[in-house]
């Protein structure tokens, strides 16, 4: 389409029952379009939402465990860590201290970096243990797998 005036344009748009769209007001002379603008809006959500359904969504699970965890314990959740991991969820583990058990702060970041190793070929370390109040908190993502 050629440059219209204004009411020229407003005048076609109105002849073909659309909308006169102002695409670049801040050009000389101001840009418009010619179209259907609820069409428009409506092909526009549709992108917007096939977009987002295409977006990946992180999911973190969690595994909590006691500065005095025993090797079963430590096994078992050592487990749901690696199906977790299998799954393609980032895993957020940490160690809660209660009480006085806050004095134990050293077992619980042996026990988080053990359990870093045991995982260390379904996923990398994220953010090392780090003491937050009374957790002790270490993030492991899983590895893109091939």
């Amino acid at each position: 389409m050629g440059v219209y005036p204004t009411r020229k344009a407003l005048a076609i748009a109105e002849e073909q029952e659309l909308d006169l769209v102002e695409i670049s007001p801040n050009a000389n002379p101001p840009v418009a379009k010619v179209m259907d603008y609820k069409k428009f809006l409506y092909e526009q959500k549709k992108r917007d939402k096939v977009l987002k359904s295409k977006a990946t969504k992180v999911v973190v699970k969690e595994i909590r465990f006691g500065p005095n965890t025993d090797d079963h314990d430590y096994e078992f959740k050592k487990k749901h860590g690696e199906k977790f991991l299998k799954e393609g969820a980032k895993l957020k583990a940490y160690v809660f201290f209660k009480g006085r058990s806050i004095v134990f702060k050293e077992q619980g970041e042996i026990l988080l970096l053990r359990l870093a190793q045991d995982l260390e070929e379904l996923g990398k370390v994220e953010q090392m243990p780090k003491l937050e109040g009374k957790r002790m908190t270490m993030f492991i993502s899983p590895k893109k797998s091939k």
